[in-house]
């Protein structure tokens, strides 16, 4: 079968790999028919290379037809429709009997150091072959997978497998008080559906971003928007000015490590990018190379007794941060992967309402066939030719 298969830093390309196949009476194979590109998998892409192997397979957005099961998956069965949740969880362990199921104890990467397994992201997280490709062998396919009706388009349901969730959960981490403004800093995918889960809960919604296209599209969702590029002063102080000079009720981060606007951030990116594999690791791990620029500002644009929602996805450990600021303005700060199973519930009634509530029809800027991967990761890296979502679907004419 074809894949998106890893060879490098900013090389990715499509490969002929083994079919999948069943390995374990709790797998599940589904023939892919939608996956989306990640802004976590640009950072496979640039920044975590020294974490990948070439061959790796990509991709952990994925949807299809169930093609065949292991004799202990009752759930689902062969011509079901589905979409795969990103982190592998066996839905009953103690994490997983929380709505940890990022957690997962039962798929924990143990000799990383990590919670659960997912698919198609390093092997800091398992090495599972992932989901930009023709078929997708899904472990814990007992649990994972969502069964979703006919009929409506794939990009109605694609996003239950990382997007939507992980939205819903940055807006459930942000607590904002009834009424309250959130501030989304980020405007791409989960920036776009955390505004709008927030605007449909009720929040004012402030959205920050620099991309025009970006801005627009929030625009379109009754979302007060703020173009940083062209700001004289600092982010916060235009928010504080907006929200009577107390800042947002809640913040919530959609950027992650590759924030613009961070210069030696960046510069440590590269310079670890330039290492042999072993040292980059250790420079990533442990010495800080995320480029915080948004994280920041976040923390300076909350008001005194709010929120900080990290959803972005960060990988230095010895950041540093402002540790008066955030006592003196009692600040609150939740974060982590996406619990995906726990928010299908939420979601799954305003998913079906024909009304389509959250505009998921409308997120995909582009909708390619699978053999044009390596130019899909090139325009969404670059914000080229208005991408802002992409979608690359296994079987549509190249």
């Amino acid at each position: 079968m074809k894949a998106v298969v890893w060879h490098g830093k900013r090389d990715v390309r499509v490969d002929e790999v083994p079919d999948p196949a069943i390995e374990e009476p709790t797998d599940v194979i589904v023939q892919v028919t939608s996956s989306g590109i990640c802004g976590s998998d640009l950072h496979l892409y640039e920044v975590l290379a020294p974490f990948m192997a070439e061959g790796d397979v990509l991709g952990h957005e994925p949807m299809g037809i169930v093609t065949d099961v292991g004799r202990e998956v009752e759930r689902v069965k062969p011509g079901d429709r589905v979409v795969v949740p990103f982190n592998i969880s066996c839905g009953h362990c103690w994490m997983c009997e929380q709505g940890l199921y990022s957690q997962c104890e039962t798929t924990q990467v143990h000799e990383q150091d990590k919670g659960a397994a997912l698919l198609g992201y390093t092997e800091l997280y398992g090495q599972v072959p992932g989901g930009q490709a023709e078929a997708l062998r899904v472990p814990q396919g007992h649990f994972g997978p969502v069964k979703v009706p006919e009929g409506p388009p794939d990009e109605r349901f694609v996003y239950l497998s990382d997007v939507l969730p992980t939205a819903w959960q940055a807006v459930e981490y942000a607590d904002s008080p009834a009424g309250g403004t959130v501030a989304v800093f980020g405007l791409g995918p989960i920036g776009q559906m955390s505004a709008r889960v927030a605007r449909r809960r009720g929040a004012r919604v402030i959205g920050v971003d620099s991309v025009p296209e970006r801005l627009e599209l929030a625009r379109r969702y009754e979302v007060d928007i703020i173009d940083d590029s062209q700001l004289d002063g600092n982010v916060g102080d235009e928010i504080r000015e907006r929200t009577a000079g107390r800042g947002a009720d809640a913040t919530i981060d959609a950027v992650g490590m590759e924030a613009h606007g961070a210069p030696f951030g960046k510069l440590a990116q590269e310079a670890a990018g330039r290492l042999p594999k072993a040292a980059a690791r250790k420079l990533v791990e442990v010495a800080g190379v995320d480029r915080l620029a948004a994280l920041r500002s976040c923390i300076d644009a909350t008001r005194r007794g709010g929120t900080v929602s990290i959803s972005g996805v960060y990988g230095g450990a010895q950041n540093p941060f402002n540790m008066m600021q955030l006592f003196d303005k009692q600040l609150q700060i939740r974060m982590g992967q996406a619990n995906v199973r726990r928010w299908i519930p939420d979601l799954m009634p305003l998913i079906e309402d024909e009304s389509d509530p959250l505009g998921t029809e409308d997120l995909a800027t582009h909708k390619l066939p699978l053999d044009d991967a390596p130019r899909a990761y090139r325009i969404f890296q670059r914000k080229e030719e208005g991408a802002i979502k992409v979608l690359l679907q296994p079987g549509a004419a190249a």
